[in-house]
């Protein structure tokens, strides 16, 4: 496993650690300890998009990943027999941990999200809890009864089957996100005919 690899793990564990939940801490260990080799899987233009937002950001993270990219698989997801084609549009998805992933685990799920530009993921929901941690660019999120602009350092947790969605602005966004609890795919849910940002 590459130095860039070993690097980039290693301030994904932290940031997940400085979540003070029992499974951050697990999903933290785990990473710690993890070795893979993939590749990337995205159109250039995407690669390129990721790398411009890493490149931007102050995230201590930020740095590690965009020297890592060429070796994360991304372009895998978990819910991707879930989601409809006409959502591939607006997001990407890297799956590191999982059942089936390049770093096994059955019980958690952690990987990388890119959301790009003027987009927004409709309401949805699953039965897995959910951390995202912003790394770079900015998005409007839901989160329940909340919505807040989230940026570089920013968290959101999201509770078993809490309704969540986000809106991308100019830059898009790129995060960390992990699942715990029940991590199989099949209660996720998007919440057509909902608006998120209703007043």
């Amino acid at each position: 496993m590459s130095a860039a690899i070993r690097s980039f793990l290693a301030e994904m564990a932290a940031a997940f650690a400085a979540e003070n939940r029992p499974e951050a801490a697990e999903t933290a260990e785990i990473l710690e300890g993890a070795s893979f080799t993939a590749r990337c899987s995205l159109a250039e233009q995407d690669s390129q998009a990721i790398r411009a937002l890493l490149f931007a950001s102050p995230h201590p993270c930020a740095a590690p990943m965009a020297a890592a990219h060429g070796a994360l698989p991304w372009g895998v997801n978990p819910v991707a027999r879930m989601v409809r084609p006409e959502h591939d549009d607006i997001y990407a998805v890297c799956d590191l941990m999982g059942p089936d992933s390049p770093v096994r685990s059955d019980h958690l799920r952690a990987g990388l999200y890119y959301q790009r530009p003027n987009r927004r993921y409709a309401l949805h929901s699953h039965a897995a809890e959910e951390t995202y941690v912003i790394i770079a660019g900015s998005a409007l999120w839901t989160a329940g009864d909340s919505r807040k602009l989230l940026g570089p350092g920013d968290a959101v947790h999201h509770s078993t089957y809490m309704p969540h969605a986000c809106q991308t602005g100019p830059d898009g966004v790129i995060a960390l996100w992990r699942w715990n609890g029940d991590i199989g795919t099949d209660s996720y849910r998007i919440h057509d005919g909902h608006d998120a940002f209703a007043a």
